[in-house]
């Protein structure tokens, strides 16, 4: 069952659920925090040091999502591309790419499984690669572990292009970041710059349009690291819009896979998936 809690003084979270949460052992709280299984006024959070304000409400628990973000994740996924070997989905912002411990049944890769199996002939998918939760386009899987296996080996020349609304509008409109990242040892996050166990991350991007506020831009990714973009944003100091993590909350993450470019391991043909970027995406510019 959910405990519920009000604020009544500002704050941050983690402290916040270490004082009423007495008897917990400490990494007992992390882990539910880590789980997205912490709620601040009905959004999921999950970071330690997300701001509290008196009459927030936080929850401990089961999550529940809003009418619009369960009908999207319950509709079948759109299939961008189809073959023996290879399957390209668009996932939308809010759904796992694959599943956790704590959320194994409604993720892409599942839903996936079940969208293509017939009767008692289910469907063996490997996943490519990885989308964070609130980024949505272009996801690819395969249906052998040595095609996932082979797309792989050249994933370094794969042109992975992304879209990204950010914070402000950067003053060089096109560079080159080559900041290395390494994990947290504790939290879910990436740290920015050099260090013995960082590794190197190479990210391109432009500037496509942009207002008062904000900027469209254009970004390619030459490696894969784990938030690669959203990391590397904030370290230029315009995070992605809506990135709680390495910014601020807000409706949506303005992050969208747009296309990847790359050659069929099997085939050898020229493979181009690409996907625009959904109206509540754009929205997030204007």
């Amino acid at each position: 069952m959910a405990q519920q809690y009000t604020v009544t003084a500002p704050g941050t979270l983690l402290p916040f659920l270490f004082s009423h949460l007495e008897g917990w052992a400490k990494k007992r709280v992390k882990q539910r925090l880590q789980g997205a299984l912490v709620s601040v006024n009905g959004t999921v959070q999950t970071r330690h040091d997300h701001p509290l304000s008196p009459g927030d409400t936080v929850q401990i628990g089961t999550v529940q999502r809003t009418e619009n973000s369960v009908h999207a994740l319950r509709s079948k996924l759109e299939i961008l591309y189809h073959d023996n070997h290879l399957i390209a989905i668009n996932k939308p912002a809010g759904l796992l790419s694959v599943g956790t411990v704590r959320e194994n049944k409604n993720h892409a890769l599942a839903r996936l499984r079940l969208q293509l199996s017939r009767g008692k002939n289910s469907v063996k998918l490997w996943p490519v690669h990885r989308l964070d939760r609130d980024t949505s386009g272009v996801l690819l899987f395969a249906t052998s572990k040595s095609v996932r296996e082979a797309v792989m080996e050249q994933w370094s020349s794969t042109d992975k292009v992304y879209l990204a609304i950010v914070e402000g509008v950067p003053e060089v409109q096109a560079d080159t970041i080559t900041q290395s990242l390494r994990p947290d040892e504790t939290e879910y996050h990436m740290h920015v710059g050099e260090h013995k166990d960082a590794k190197r991350a190479i990210t391109h991007y432009k500037v496509l349009q942009s207002t008062k506020t904000h900027a469209l831009m254009e970004v390619r990714i030459e490696t894969g690291r784990q938030h690669q973009i959203r990391a590397h944003m904030a370290w230029m100091g315009h995070p992605v819009v809506g990135d709680e993590r390495y910014g601020h909350r807000g409706k949506r993450m303005g992050l969208h896979a747009k296309s990847l470019h790359f050659v069929h391991p099997v085939n050898h043909k020229q493979i181009a998936l690409e996907v625009p970027a959904p109206e509540d995406f754009m929205a997030l510019l204007r």
